[in-house]
C-alpha cells in the first residue's frame, strides 16, 4: 500500500513541475540574446522558435527523470532492507 502512495505523489510532484514549465514557457520570453532574438522573430512561420523551445522543454525534462529514478532506486532498496528485517524476526 506504500508504494502506491509513492508512486501517486512522485507523479503528482512531476505533474506540477510539468505545467509551471508549460506555463512558464507559453509566455513571452525576453531573457534571449539579442542574435537568437533577431533570428526567431526574422521569420515567418516561426518554425525555428518552436523547435528551440521544444530543445527547452526536452532538457528540462531530462533531469525530473533522473531525479524520479533516483528516488525510485533509492525507494526499492529501502524497501529491500525492510523486508530483510521483517523476515529476520
Amino acid at each position: 500500500m506504500k508504494y502506491i502512495k509513492y508512486i501517486t505523489i512522485v507523479i503528482v510532484f512531476c505533474c506540477a513541475f510539468a505545467k509551471a514549465d508549460l506555463q512558464a514557457t507559453t509566455t513571452v520570453a525576453t531573457t534571449q540574446c539579442a542574435m537568437c532574438r533577431a533570428v526567431l522573430e526574422s521569420e515567418e512561420d516561426n518554425s525555428t522558435a518552436k523547435g528551440i523551445n521544444n530543445g527547452i522543454k526536452y532538457l528540462m525534462v531530462i533531469p525530473y527523470i533522473l531525479v524520479g529514478g533516483v528516488f525510485y532506486f533509492i525507494y526499492k532498496s529501502k524497501k529491500k532492507v525492510t523486508a530483510e528485517n521483517g523476515a529476520d524476526e
